[in-house]
């Protein structure tokens, strides 16, 4: 059997893995892989997003599974350090040595580090790999407060992020005039510029680096950095984040040809000058005699290669998108097609608003044709945009940079797009593959669409529609609201009987998705007293339908330990109660946090700790907090008339009972709520799903209300209710809302979306213009008698507490990866993961 050799196993490399293996190489072929990390294939894309929580892990390209089936040979941490063209042997730097009869060469790039002065004094560092974070996260713990980071291209400003996140004040140095120079024009680089400015971020450009400045009394530690406009900068921490260079130095030693600024030459097929070495990648010198640095042309040479190798007749690489869209220090920035307007006789179309720090401009050909475009603060048309690039759009191109009500024409929705438009440009998928499936997840399995870059996800799902598919799912044809009256009417208590008896044909039998079955698991849960259901959600058929959260009753954190909420109805607590959250807290060295809806948030309890934790504290009177489901979370309160000189009703009493009422609630989003003693609103109540807001005749009742990403005010309802109106209302507008939204949709969008609006929802609510009011209430009546405490249900089980331990087969074994340092007398994650060995995760 052939043998093919993989070097390096990157991005690009993992892709060339799988494309071989779709085209039967594994099978006809014994694969060898050597890979320098010592970790397999990542995703280097969004590295940054490990300073945000994500684990190593979680980034990984690269399933053992897949290995396994397809027999690839894959060593971690052994690079190949010589290559015998003659022979046709590798030999690793392990002293590994294999004969090959086809080379692939994924060597990637390095980070390019300017030859200055200083460059490798202690507390300088390059941005590339995950230990490159692992290095820059413990240096700057122990010693830095301000960070600097040469370079403000993509990867500098990532960094920079990364150095912001970590509490350092950060510094950016780059030498051309603006930052993002290759992407973003000068007026992109502007808005930019103000925007990240705000942030609290300096920005240096038009200057280079001299001279990294160190400390002789210190170990040659990082002080400062010399510009070339004779300026100093005083910092402790130096990222260089420069660019980066084609990594041919084995190339070279194997007397391949390499371009003169380096880089493998390989002609359109991606073979090098010797026949039977392929290069891919970053490593690469294209046909075009460019060196491409972007993940989606590397994934093009990759498949080109596999193609070549299988005989498969292709057209070849000769060149590629150089499309970006990345979201840098929390600002959307793209660009596509001929960006800075180089096609003669081209023209600007340009929008620009610095007081949000927005910057539009598309490039039209003399033909009216778009050519390209920039986009900073609002790259939401990016991906119509880019589909939409050599063609002429179908509408004016001022309507495709105008902000929508500034007077431009109707804007351009995805439907416009042609079916060989190309949306995901790192898999060169087109929106007619796209629109042949019917889900997000079926389009990610079979296209590989929006598992590279992800900038295409979003127009991924808007395009779903247009396959004329309204179903909730692959799995169901029927939507939500559907779903919940099929379950309502004909008292359907199992996923199981409603995916067999109402889903699509090839779905009956299986097993559901990501998106079914935690929007089925909730519908049973709010309709389960009245249906006839066990209304406990870990039992049974029901525990395999819940997200992860409701799965261990507490919500899951950055490092893999749990939090604890307790209920605090209406933020009212004795000193016995506070007394006993700090004792748990204490016992079990958890953190502790007061949060916004008036209750205290306990983190870091492992796993196998929660039922311990929970015992003590329903003991002391308890309950659960739901914070963990999308359920009611909490009703915040003012102190009322009971103590306030203002108040003119009692805020605490009311929303202790409304807490009361509605609390295990299960509803297609989270719920949350308020209720202010007077107009003065201390509690917030406007920015809340229903808030109540007392006046000298009652109570006035507002919904549809959102503090979170999307703010909205919420909308008056009814006016001068009594208690007994307030709580009629409110039953029947909550039960209303689950029984009409879609799958996680609060209610501010259920709202804004629902026809009729809020016109229609108070004809059905207030004047039950439906006829359905009885029935509303008759089901919040259900909800309310047969409320359990689902902590205090678990306690009492053995079989239920089983399932909350780290390990399945090593019960008693806590999960050594979730650790702790000291902070603020308290506890923060670890977050850098050790490897497990001989332990079945759960």
């Amino acid at each position: 059997m052939p043998t093919l050799v993989l070097i390096g196993h990157g991005m690009v490399g993992q892709r060339f893995l799988e494309a071989a293996a779709e085209r039967g190489l594994t099978r006809t072929h014994r694969v060898v892989v050597l890979c320098e990390e010592p970790r397999p294939a990542y995703d280097r894309v969004h590295l940054t997003s490990y300073f945000s929580g994500t684990t190593p892990a979680e980034l990984s390209l690269s399933d053992p599974e897949f290995l396994a089936e397809h027999g690839i040979e894959l060593h971690v941490g052994d690079p190949a350090t010589e290559v015998d063209r003659a022979a046709r042997t590798v030999r690793a730097r392990s002293g590994l040595e294999v004969t090959y009869d086809t080379l692939v060469l994924a060597t990637g790039s390095y980070p390019f580090v300017p030859p200055v002065p200083g460059k490798d004094a202690t507390g300088c560092f390059v941005y590339r790999t995950i230990e490159d974070l692992h290095a820059i996260e413990a240096y700057a713990k122990e010693h830095a407060t301000v960070g600097a980071v040469v370079g403000g291209g993509l990867l500098g400003l990532e960094a920079a992020g990364a150095l912001k996140g970590l509490g350092l004040a950060t510094h950016i140095v780059e030498f051309a005039p603006r930052l993002m120079p290759v992407q973003v024009d000068e007026g992109g680089g502007a808005a930019l510029l103000r925007t990240i400015g705000d942030m609290g971020l300096t920005v240096h450009t038009g200057v280079g680096t001299q001279e990294v400045v160190t400390a002789d009394d210190d170990g040659g530690a990082v002080r400062g950095m010399r510009l070339s406009d004779g300026s100093e900068l005083a910092t402790d921490l130096v990222v260089f984040s420069a660019g980066v260079r084609p990594r041919d130095q084995l190339a070279r030693a194997m007397g391949l040809t390499v371009g003169e600024r380096g880089g493998i030459a390989v002609d359109a097929e991606c073979r090098t000058s010797d026949p039977a070495v392929f290069a891919i990648g970053e490593c690469a010198l294209a046909a075009d005699g460019r060196v491409y640095g972007l993940v989606a042309p590397g994934y093009e040479m990759a498949q080109t290669a596999a193609d070549a190798m299988v005989g498969t007749a292709v057209d070849g690489f000769t060149g590629a998108d150089l499309s970006t869209k990345l979201k840098l220090l929390g600002v959307d920035v793209a660009s596509f097609g001929d960006a800075h307007g180089a096609t003669e006789g081209c023209l600007d179309v340009v929008y620009a608003d610095s007081r949000s720090g927005t910057y539009k401009k598309l490039v039209i050909g003399a033909g009216g044709e778009l050519l390209g475009g920039i986009l900073v603060g609002d790259a939401e048309a990016y991906g119509t945009l880019r589909a939409l690039t050599g063609t002429v759009p179908p509408v004016a191109p001022e309507s495709l940079v105008l902000p929508a009500g500034a007077g431009a024409p109707a804007q351009l929705g995805p439907e416009a797009l042609p079916d060989d438009a190309v949306v995901c440009s790192c898999h060169n998928v087109t929106k007619g593959e796209i629109c042949a499936h019917t889900s997000v997840p079926e389009v990610k399995k079979c296209t590989k669409a929006g598992t590279g870059c992800g900038s295409c996800v979003k127009l991924i799902g808007q395009l779903m529609p247009a396959t004329g598919d309204s179903g909730l799912c692959g799995c169901f044809a029927l939507t939500r609201q559907e779903l919940y009256e099929i379950v309502r009417v004909k008292r359907i208590t199992r996923f199981g009987q409603l995916l067999d008896e109402h889903g699509r044909d090839a779905a009956r039998g299986g097993e559901g998705c990501e998106v079914c079955k935690p929007a089925a698991g909730s519908i049973i849960a709010s309709l389960a007293p009245s249906i006839g259901a066990d209304g406990y959600v870990l039992d049974g058929e029901q525990a395999a339908l819940q997200d992860t959260n409701d799965h261990f009753l507490a919500n899951l954190q950055k490092n893999g330990s749990y939090s604890v909420v307790p209920r605090v109805p209406g933020g009212e607590i004795t000193p016995e109660k506070l007394i006993v959250i700090g004792e748990v807290a204490r016992d079990f060295g958890l953190y502790t946090k007061i949060t916004g809806g008036q209750r205290i948030d306990l983190f870091g309890a492992r796993v196998d700790q929660l039922p311990a934790i929970w015992g003590r504290l329903v003991d002391a009177g308890f309950e659960s907090g739901h914070a963990y489901g999308k359920a009611l979370r909490t009703v915040k309160s003012c102190v009322g008339r009971t103590w306030c000189r203002y108040g003119v009703q009692d805020s605490v009493r009311m929303a202790i009972d409304l807490e009361l009422r509605y609390r295990g609630l299960r509803s297609p989003h989270k719920l949350k709520s308020a209720v202010s003693g007077c107009a003065r609103e201390c509690a917030e109540a406007q920015s809340k799903d229903f808030g109540v807001i007392a006046t000298a005749n009652g109570w006035n009742l507002y919904v549809g209300g959102n503090g979170g990403m999307t703010p909205r005010h919420a909308d008056l309802l009814a006016q001068d209710l009594s208690d007994a109106e307030l709580v009629r209302l409110i039953d029947r507008f909550l039960m209303f809302y689950i029984r009409t939204a879609d799958r996680l949709e609060r209610t501010s969008t259920w709202l804004d979306r629902i026809e009729g609006g809020l016109d229609h929802v108070r004809d059905v609510v207030v004047h039950d213009a439906l006829g359905i009011c009885d029935e509303l209430e008759s089901l919040m009546r259900a909800h309310v008698a047969h409320y359990r405490d689902e902590w205090a249900e678990t306690l009492g089980d053995p079989e239920r507490l089983a399932r909350f331990v780290s390990f399945v087969n090593a019960p008693g074994t806590p999960d050594p990866t979730v650790r702790f340092v000291p902070e603020r007398d308290q506890i923060k994650p670890e977050l850098p993961l050790i490897p497990l060995e001989g332990l079945t995760l759960r």
